[in-house]
Order: C-alpha cells, then structure tokens, then sequence
C-alpha cells in the first residue's frame, strides 16, 4: 500500500506518525508524511517521503505558541490559525495523495482538518488517529475541557445528563467551524455536523494512539476505534550527547525539568523556579529545552541546561520528572517509571495530567501556582513516598509491553489490505 500520514504540530504530534510510518514501511507499504515545511528534514532523515502542507506550524513561532498555550483560549487560537489555510491545506493534501503513482490510503490527525473532506470528495480509504483519550470527548471519562475546566464537576450527574452538557460544549465549538461549510460548499460537499468532534473520525479506522492506563474505550467512543498504545520514536540514533552523560554520572539522579518541544518556546518562570526549587530539596536539577537566556536561571554547577536530549534515554536517569504533560512527554515519562509532576498549559495537558494522577505517579501544579515553594513540596512527596515509586515502575513494565505502531499497522492492514477499494480522486469524481 502506499500511504499518507497527514498531521500537524510539534515534535509530540510528529514523532508518533514517524513511529508508525517506519512501521509501515518495515513490512513493505510505501510510507509518506504530509506536514509543514518545518519539519522536512527530520523526517527524510527517517528514510520517509515528505510532501509540504500549509500551514507551516512552528513550534519556534513565539507569537503563536504563547497564543496557543493559553489555557483557556489556546484551543480556540489553534483552530482558527489552522483553518485560515484551510484551502491551501487541502491542495496540498489533493498533491499528496496523488504522487508518486497515487496514495491508497490517507491517514488524518486532529489538526488535519482538510483531511476528512479530502477523503469523503475523492473517496480515497481514510484513517484517523488521535494522540489522547480527550479527543473523544466521551460522557463516560471524568475529562478536563481546557476553556471549561469546571465541567468535569458535573460528571456525577451521569453519562445521560454529562453528555448532554457535553452536547452544548460542542454547540458552542460550532460558532468556529464556517469556513469548514464554506470550503466543503465550495467543493460540492453538504454541511456536516460537527467538523471539530465526531466528524473528525474516519468511518473504518480510528487509531487511538495511547495506552488504555490512560484511557480505556468507553461506550460512546467511535465502535471502529482501536486503541494501541503509545508509538515511541526518538530520533534514529536515540543518544545522549557526551555533556549530559557528564551531567548525570556526576552525582545522584537529577530532577529532569522539561517543556517538550512547543511550551518550551513560551517558558515563562518555569526554569527558573525549577532550578529554586531543586536548590531548597538539595537536588540536582537538569533542565531540558533552549529558551531565550532570560528564561535560565543563573549558573550553578548542580543544574545542568541542555537543548534537546532523547527522553527515551533521558528520562530513566531522572529522579523524578516534571514537565506540561504533552502526549508524548508522558508516554516516555510512563515508560521510564519515575514519578512525575505535571504542569499544564494547554490543550489535552490538563487531562492527560489528571490521568495520570489517578494512576498514583504524579501530582499537578497549575502553570500559574508554578513557584519553588509548591514545587519542592510537591516533589518532596513524590520521591519520599515509596507508592508512587512502586507504582510508576508497575506502570512501566505495562508501558514496556506496549507496541504502539505495530499495533496500529496491524490495524490498517486488517481494514485495510485486500479490500479493493483503493481508488483516487479521478476514480471517484
């Protein structure tokens, strides 16, 4: 099969589509990623295709990124840059999918709104994945809605009364989705109801890539939904480089600090306060990111700044963990069995923080309550509480278990191969 990964972000949203397009090109498919112009040289380094697709999000653009990360509006603003470019999204896409001898399959990810009007115009097979339980949005999960995170008090009412308030939660998303009924008029496709929530899964396949200690399929998720476990890639040489492994063999476990790799670019106090706080438990701290110098604390011999480091590699090391809470971030934080705290900025943070709280291996602080005094208290409890420590070890060893993107290939050749329904736009149209 030849197929095509579409999908936006930062390196927490690229590296699972490496993940599962390597997978797919070890058993002989034909894989290829269309994303922004940004991040085309990591991915041909992969040994992947690359195909350039407006917008060109990057996680480096410091006015969008701290628009983005607001917690309440940062939802808000994603939607609205991305689908500013809607039109110019989906002509990209129409060029992917019909390169190179033309694509069997288009794969789609939240943000790729001109995916799922691509494949319904062309009838092209289409896939869908999400990276977190919130995309589903379900009556059934005690959830944290970033512009409302009240909501999930009313979660005791019951999955009939919840889900109806969840219902006007979506009515009110609706008042973003025009130029979504504009395009799809404009290419001769009939309104859909809901661009943002439920029409964003693809009728045969949709892969949720996390693993079911985060989120178990519920009843109102999608019936084709296939949950597969996180698909972990770090780079194709996953390395420490020679100073970090300086760093850490140079005293007791440090306390790894990080922002990933789009909440780093708007760090606010987070580093500095990171470094005071692991001053007054006594610890070292390393700090991972490349903010701007005024963001950094000052230097001190037990806190080590570094830019990017593999956390497949990093994260063992640690102490313990603190960082937003991105999806990829805690899947490797999972994986490497250490205790984390979470600060949330936005997004799917704030409920992936939750969840991860009541697995017993972390505790949150609200980005604006991140200060020295509440992180060290925190972190105190965390490293002394021989619970949280078993039990981010039992976690790991599921983790471990886990095989994100072969389950997912296993699941696109089960739909998939063999059904003969392959075609292109020509064919449909």
């Amino acid at each position: 099969m030849r197929i095509v990964l579409a999908t936006f972000g930062s390196l927490g949203d690229i590296h699972p589509v490496i993940a599962l397009g390597l997978e797919l090109q070890r058993r002989g498919h034909h894989a290829s990623i269309v994303t922004s112009e940004y991040h085309r040289e990591r991915i041909l380094l992969t040994g992947l295709g690359f195909h350039f697709a407006a917008p060109d999000l990057r996680p480096d653009d410091k006015a969008l990124i701290r628009a983005t990360m607001d917690e309440r509006r940062g939802p808000e603003e994603i939607v609205r840059f991305m689908l500013q470019h809607l039109p110019q999204m989906y002509a990209d896409y129409d060029r992917a999918i019909n390169a190179e001898g033309g694509a069997d399959l288009l794969v789609t990810s939240d943000l790729a709104y001109a995916g799922p009007i691509l494949a319904e115009k062309t009838g092209i097979n289409w896939a869908s994945q999400v990276l977190s339980p919130l995309s589903f949005l379900s009556a059934y999960d005690d959830s944290v809605l970033p512009p409302i995170p009240w909501l999930r008090r009313l979660k005791p009412l019951g999955p009939r009364v919840y889900g109806q308030i969840l219902g006007l939660a979506k009515h009110a998303a609706r008042r973003l989705s025009g130029p979504v009924s504009e395009f799809r008029a404009g290419v001769g496709l009939a309104p859909k109801r809901d661009a943002f929530f439920d029409d964003k899964h693809a009728p045969s396949l949709v892969l949720a890539m996390f693993s079911r200690l985060l989120g178990e399929p519920r009843p109102d998720w999608p019936r084709q939904t296939v949950v597969t476990g996180f698909a972990f890639y770090d780079g194709n040489v996953p390395v420490l480089a020679p100073d970090i492994r300086r760093f850490i063999a140079a005293g007791e476990r440090p306390i790894v600090f990080t922002l990933g790799s789009a909440a780093v670019f708007d760090p606010g106090a987070f580093f500095i306060e990171s470094a005071r706080a692991a001053a007054a438990l006594g610890r070292r701290a390393l700090l991972v990111g490349d903010p701007d110098p005024d963001a950094l604390p000052p230097a001190h011999p037990n806190v080590g700044v570094f830019g990017y480091a593999p956390f497949s590699e990093l994260f063992p090391a640690a102490a313990a963990i603190v960082h937003q809470g991105g999806s990829g971030t805690t899947g490797q934080a999972m994986r490497a069995g250490r205790p984390m705290l979470i600060v949330p900025y936005a997004h799917d943070q704030p409920d992936n923080a939750l969840r991860a709280k009541k697995l017993g291996i972390s505790e949150t602080i609200a980005r604006g309550a991140y200060r020295s005094d509440r992180i060290a208290r925190a972190l105190h409890r965390l490293l002394e509480d021989g619970s949280v420590s078993s039990r981010a070890q039992q976690v790991a060893k599921i983790v471990a278990q886990e095989n994100g993107a072969a389950t997912a290939a296993d699941a696109i050749e089960r739909t998939f191969s063999g059904s003969g329904a392959f075609r292109l736009k020509a064919e449909a149209t």
